[in-house]
């Protein structure tokens, strides 16, 4: 058994460091492996099959919502970055900048995109003359650069995969409409797909994207009580078209500016996936997320008829839909169990010669590890309901994990001691005064997540300096 445990054993516990069980948690399952580029890292098979299951979900949300899909270029000259100033002053410290082309030095610097705002400001401005062109949603899949000082695998890194709409409109509310549905879109996929329950509000304007009108965002919980930015979604207003020129002709033939909105997410959900609902024993992947759904795990596969017959059952259960492979390889099957539990596989069937004489199998679930004898002619079936039970399950017990840390504090005491000793969100009121938000993250280095949609008032006057409070604020440590 001894060898058996070295998967598991690998992995530091939870309690003990948990940035280091992160870490080993994404090599262990074999998701990245470090690039010799710092801050880059290679996606290995299983990391992007999660990843691509990510894109496809998302995709055929955001096409059922009229957005399409382009593909805009990897270089951003100089000039053209320049012309709105706010976002370029957002993203200066990070932009990386290719000053040759072979062995000339170019007359331009090229910016390697941080973002493509500008790059889909030039196009609007070329393609959007009149209101019949309007609204353009529009929506990329690419890579980004941004010269990070310090990263981790999927949470913060150099170059990092996403998606990026950009869309442009009539008015100010139709904007506003896209940045709200695009928010929704992204909340949902969340709760449903990746069992991660999320909080929706609106960024204040310290961290508001560089250049928005307006920042939305979904806010998720950690397990070790620190929030992570799932997922971004602005309203830019017409500010980015006045900077490019971008106006159109409206009904009355009067020349007016598009209002624009742009909105994200990032490879970084696959850190908060880890994050939320991995263990001791490695990943746990939500069934409707994950790539190998089922692992149907030969018990004595020497024995004549045992290895056909968990091919039997693979096939079986691909034609019902799932996504499932065997372990056919020469590990026992104690090592076997331990790898597909590091790896995070929602569901094992264990299939032996007592089995089959018996007509039966054994079903495992990777979060409770609850077992079940279910009789090969019920597999299907019962297979279905488990992986669906434990995707409610999981989403069920995030959410009870996220509702359990969150502490209210009506004073700046009580706010403090909240965050030093009590991890998660705390909820408190503020005035609105960037110099209180500035204290508060100098005091305690909590940041405000949002001002959720919810609004409820705890009290009547600012956390920090006691005046009369606007808003309620979730405050939080966070990645």
């Amino acid at each position: 058994m001894a060898k058996e445990k070295k998967l598991v054993e690998a992995i530091t516990p939870m309690a003990e460091d948990f940035a280091q069980w992160y870490t080993d948690v994404v090599k262990k399952a074999e998701l990245v492996e470090y690039s010799s580029v710092r801050g880059c890292m290679i996606l290995r098979p299983d990391g992007y099959a999660i990843w691509e299951n990510i894109m496809h979900q998302l995709d055929a949300r955001f096409k059922e919502t009229g957005v399409e899909n382009v593909s805009m270029p990897l270089f951003i000259p100089e000039s053209l970055l320049q012309k709105e100033k706010d976002h370029v002053e957002g993203f200066a410290p990070e932009v990386a900048w290719v000053t040759y082309g072979g062995n000339e030095k170019l007359e331009e610097r090229l910016c390697v995109r941080p973002t493509s705002e500008t790059l889909f400001c030039e196009l609007y401005k070329k393609i959007v003359q009149s209101h019949r062109d309007l609204p353009k949603n529009y929506n990329q899949w690419c890579s980004v650069v941004r010269w990070e000082k310090t990263t981790r695998p999927f949470l913060r890194s150099v170059e990092f995969l996403w998606q990026e709409g950009h869309t442009a409109h009539a008015t100010y509310e139709d904007a506003e409409e896209r940045t709200i549905m695009m928010l929704n879109v992204y909340a949902d996929f969340c709760e449903n797909v990746l069992a991660i329950p999320v909080i929706k509000g609106r960024k204040t304007d310290r961290e508001k994207f560089a250049g928005a009108l307006a920042t939305y965002t979904i806010e998720a919980l950690m397990h070790d009580g620190k929030a992570l930015q799932s997922g971004t979604s602005h309203n830019f207003g017409d500010g980015f078209a006045r900077a490019f020129g971008i106006q159109y002709s409206d009904k009355d033939n009067q020349l007016q500016y598009v209002h624009q909105t742009s909105w994200g997410m990032s490879t970084r959900i696959i850190g908060a996936i880890i994050m939320v609902h991995g263990d001791d024993s490695g990943l746990v992947l939500p069934p409707r997320i994950a790539p190998t759904q089922i692992m149907v795990i030969p018990i004595a596969q020497h024995k004549e008829g045992v290895l056909e017959k968990a091919e039997e059952l693979r096939s079986e259960l691909k034609e019902a839909g799932f996504k499932v492979k065997v372990d056919d390889s020469d590990k026992s099957p104690g090592w076997k169990f331990s790898e597909q539990e590091m790896r995070g596989i929602p569901l094992r069937v264990e299939i032996g010669p007592k089995d089959i004489e018996a007509g039966q199998c054994v079903l495992v679930r990777r979060d409770t590890r609850e077992k079940r004898v279910v009789a090969l002619t019920e597999l299907t079936q019962v297979a279905g309901e488990m992986l669906e039970q434990m995707q409610n399950d999981m989403y069920a017990r995030a959410k009870a994990f996220m509702d359990s840390h969150m502490t209210e504090a009506r004073t700046y005491d009580e706010f403090k001691d909240a965050v030093a000793n009590k991890p998660g969100f705390v909820e408190a009121m503020w005035c609105g005064d960037e110099a209180c938000e500035l204290k508060i993250k100098e005091d305690t280095t909590a940041t405000s997540r949002c001002m959720p949609f919810q609004q409820k008032r705890i009290s009547e006057n600012c956390v920090c300096c006691g005046k009369p409070a606007k808003s309620l604020v979730y405050w939080g440590k966070a990645y």
